[in-house]
């Protein structure tokens, strides 16, 4: 996974376009993400901007195509797209505070990724304690929340789909001390 800077970020972003923004929840983040990335590219410096561009270019990110009348057009590569749409994946929040009534479904998210993809491994941790899971072993996380959508586009960005099980299940043995916890940190939700 690439690192990105603050202005590659931006670059990626606005390449993407439509499908970055088109992703977001709804259009008040939208215009919210719009004007974050106007304000901050009223900012950039030039030399900054035309270090950023090579250095993407160089991580075969981006590529410059010459146009007829001399000019240049960038184009994000698939590698760039690919990374541009984890970028955005990340930046996106869900908000626990939505839900209002517990469906009475508890999800598992399962999982044996290899060590080979241990970042990934650590990528999807991350995102199962933003997202508010609580951790039962170290491969499996539970929520009452209705996030498998979500988990399962994660999934789907990494291709990691055969090491990953989102589950759905009535019941947990030991659920009582699964609300207890849910219920501290999200208070009204049971």
């Amino acid at each position: 996974m690439y690192k990105f800077g603050k202005i590659q970020k931006n670059i990626v972003l606005v390449l993407l376009g439509g499908v970055a923004l088109g992703m977001t929840r709804s259009p008040t983040q939208y215009y919210r993400a719009l004007r974050a990335i106007k304000k901050d590219w009223n900012k950039i410096n030039q030399g900054t901007f035309n270090r950023s561009i090579k250095r993407l270019t160089k991580e075969k990110l981006l590529k410059e195509e010459k146009r007829k009348d001399g000019s240049f057009k960038l184009i994000l590569t698939e590698k760039g797209k690919k990374e541009a749409r984890r970028l955005n994946f990340v930046g996106n929040t869900i908000n626990i505070k939505n839900f209002k009534k517990w469906d009475k479904k508890w999800r598992i998210v399962a999982f044996d990724i290899p060590e080979k993809d241990r970042i990934f491994r650590g990528i999807l941790r991350q995102h199962l304690f933003e997202l508010g899971f609580y951790k039962l072993q170290n491969s499996v996380f539970v929520s009452p929340y209705p996030f498998e959508k979500s988990i399962l586009e994660l999934v789907s960005l990494y291709s990691a789909e055969k090491y990953v099980r989102v589950i759905m299940a009535s019941k947990v043995d030991n659920e009582k001390k699964l609300k207890k916890i849910f219920s501290k940190k999200y208070k009204r939700f049971f």
